[in-house]
């Protein structure tokens, strides 16, 4: 049974927005690469979503169940959720006010465990589903395509127009 454990940080002074596009790069991505991506990525939000995935990792570290390897863990899950708004007032020309929105966002980041690939005893490296067993092509030869009627034809009237064209 695979782990999954999630983090949330509420109420973070970013964007949603903002904070997607730090999301989306780390979205898929096994732990370390992510933490790796967060690191040396160039917006200020990157920071806290570097502190939610730590903790997500940690608390999939105390669930029961877990094997122990932290590099089987993943980002399967990532989103940013809009926060209450804060609503300032800034000064305008000629007694004016214009209204001055400081957005928030909860962020979460969900890790699961790799599920651990089972490889059966009938089914051995190199054969097929029926058993039998697959040619290795040459290295770097691409698989052969079928010619097809108007291709051959083609092949043939370029032929004969180069043999005239020499003669």
């Amino acid at each position: 049974m695979a782990i999954e454990a999630h983090a949330t940080a509420k109420y973070i002074r970013t964007s949603a927005q903002k904070a997607g596009l730090v999301l989306d790069l780390i979205r898929g991505r096994d732990v370390n690469h992510a933490l790796a991506t967060l690191r040396f990525a160039r917006k200020g939000v990157a920071r806290d979503i570097e502190k939610v995935l730590r903790s997500a990792i940690a608390n999939a570290q105390t669930k029961d169940g877990f094997g122990g390897d932290v590099d089987r863990l993943f980002v399967a899950a990532c989103f940013a959720n809009q926060g209450p708004s804060q609503k300032r007032i800034r000064p305008a020309p000629m007694g004016r006010a214009f209204r001055v929105v400081k957005r928030t966002a909860h962020l979460t980041v969900r890790v699961a465990e790799k599920p651990v690939k089972v490889v059966s005893s009938a089914s051995a490296p190199g054969t097929d589903a029926d058993g039998a067993t697959a040619r290795p092509r040459r290295k770097g030869a691409a698989p052969k395509k079928k010619a097809s009627a108007a291709g051959a034809a083609r092949a043939k009237t370029s032929a004969k127009k180069k043999k005239e064209a020499k003669a």
